[in-house]
């Protein structure tokens, strides 16, 4: 797995993120091939288009942020990234403690974009 500094480091990762991607456009985009009309001219064409996004899973005790990266065919996890406990309270009072996975923003956007030097 990587690390925030392997990504860092890693200037054509870094730059293939896309900072928007929810896990839920995900889906629609690499599952749902028939409705990729939504998201402007942006088509999935074949298996080597490909999504690079953060998540936070909240599955586990607590919530840790994941670099996907997605294809039609699968769901890849590259890194798994600890928040500071700061940003990881603020995530738990914003979202309770729900389980399952959301999209990065707010705080942990912030921290992740600080971190990797694209604030």
């Amino acid at each position: 797995m990587k690390t925030l500094k392997d990504i860092k480091n890693d200037t054509e990762l870094l730059n293939a993120i896309d900072w928007d991607m929810t896990p839920e456009e995900a889906v629609r985009l690499y599952l749902e091939w028939g409705n990729n009309w939504a998201r402007g001219n942006y088509v999935i064409r074949s298996s080597g288009d490909v999504s690079h996004y953060f998540v936070v899973n909240t599955w586990k005790e607590k919530p840790i942020i994941y670099l996907i990266r997605r294809n039609s065919e699968e769901a890849k996890e590259l890194a798994i990234i600890e928040m500071p406990e700061k940003i990881k309270n603020r995530f738990v009072k914003a979202n309770g403690n729900l389980k399952g996975v959301f999209a990065i923003e707010g705080d942990v956007k912030d921290w992740l974009k600080k971190e990797l030097g694209h604030a």
